[in-house]
């Protein structure tokens, strides 16, 4: 896709100078660098949960190809190089109308089909419960069909990828094993479901956690419950958001130590007002909505949390505080432990496709600041 490009930087790993060779598209070279530039080099950062950002929604009536490609174009400022948008609980139709949108971004933006291997359906087959549903619409709430899946994937072109859904409902075995056998990513969340049905559904195939300790009741009992069951199954990589306001620090550090670094996943769980500025925000569903300094959205004038509002890579750096984590070990959670489950990218390794992202970073900052992107060997403009 491009021509021959080196880069160099220092590796977060070992602090050693790279030089990183780009040719179409590709890496075609690494080696070391002793006069390499003072920022750090890494695999683009991959995002298996965007719902939107910068104002706009990919779950709104008014989706477009253009909103799409504008959405990608934010995140890669950003230093996201892949990422799956995320459709939530919905009508049928309304589900299948943004699918066919993405998909002709797909078609439409080669930055699009670049940074979208997949879509990520948030339901709509989650719990009824309040707390447990979050913020999904009681009223599109469903078992979950393969007829429904099915139908979906004519859509799209088989792009659906990854499907969150609660393993209680007595279906949900025999889907999930449907699911699977068509190459498509199952992950339990939004849930009220004993052990037992959380077993059976890692059993049939499930592989992740979706935003663990959220979506959630306020209260639990001490023991069983869902979450203990899933930070105990090895089967299962969790995902967290690391935004300093949906876990708090110990709880994501112990439930880090639980998981193991190598089955945790950083997701940023944006919304559309992510990337906005302070202030208060009409929104048609959900109403008043205030935006923090801090990126906090929150119902206005109450605690109640209303979305994420802060992007992966910021997540990224407060994951580190929060956790006590190296540079190293929190890029993990957001480059190559996420691309396992995206055809193996976020990896910066010779013959891989060239999404590097190049950082500078302190220690207690809270994001990482980006000065460069490149996207299959392609450098990112600024939107």
């Amino acid at each position: 896709m491009s021509g021959r490009q080196v880069i160099s930087g220092i590796d977060p790993a070992t602090g050693k100078g790279l030089a990183v060779t780009m040719e179409d598209g590709l890496i075609a070279a690494i080696r070391p660098e002793h006069d390499a530039d003072s920022v750090y080099l890494s695999a683009g950062l991959i995002d298996l949960q965007v719902n939107g950002f910068g104002g706009l929604d990919f779950n709104s009536g008014e989706l477009t190809t253009d909103t799409v490609f504008i959405v990608a174009q934010k995140l890669a400022a950003l230093g996201v190089t892949t990422f799956l948008p995320t459709l939530v609980t919905a009508a049928e139709d309304r589900i299948i109308e943004r699918l066919k949108i993405i998909a002709a971004a797909r078609r439409a933006h080669p930055l699009v089909n670049h940074m979208v291997p997949a879509v990520h359906v948030e339901g709509p087959a989650i719990s009824r419960l309040d707390g447990p549903r979050g913020a999904h619409a009681l009223a599109y709430v469903r078992a979950p069909l393969i007829e429904e899946f099915e139908r979906w994937q004519q859509a799209c072109g088989e792009l659906v990828g990854l499907v969150t859904l609660a393993p209680e409902y007595p279906e949900a075995p025999a889907y999930i094993e449907s699911l699977t056998a068509r190459g498509v990513h199952v992950a339990l969340g939004h849930t009220a479901a004993t052990p037992d049905a959380i077993h059976r559904a890692v059993d049939a195939g499930a592989v992740l956690s979706t935003h663990l300790g959220n979506g959630a009741a306020a209260l639990l009992p001490r023991h069983p419950n869902f979450i203990w069951t899933q930070l105990a199954d090895d089967r299962l990589t969790a995902s967290f958001i690391a935004d300093g306001h949906h876990l708090p620090a110990d709880t994501f550090k112990a439930m880090l130590r639980a998981k193991g670094l190598a089955r945790a996943v950083l997701v940023s769980d944006s919304v559309a007002l992510a990337g906005m500025g302070p202030g208060r925000y009409e929104q048609a569903i959900g109403g008043a909505v205030e935006v923090s300094t801090d990126g906090r959205i929150a119902v206005a004038g109450t605690p109640y949390l209303a979305g994420a509002g802060l992007p992966l890579i910021a997540n990224v750096a407060i994951a580190i505080t929060m956790a006590d984590l190296s540079l190293a070990e929190a890029l993990g959670l957001a480059t190559v432990n996420p691309g396992r489950f995206v055809n193996g990218r976020g990896r910066l390794q010779l013959g891989e496709r060239a999404d590097i992202l190049r950082f500078s970073w302190a220690a207690g900052a809270r994001t990482l600041a980006v000065e460069d992107v490149w996207i299959a060997g392609e450098r990112i403009a600024a939107p």
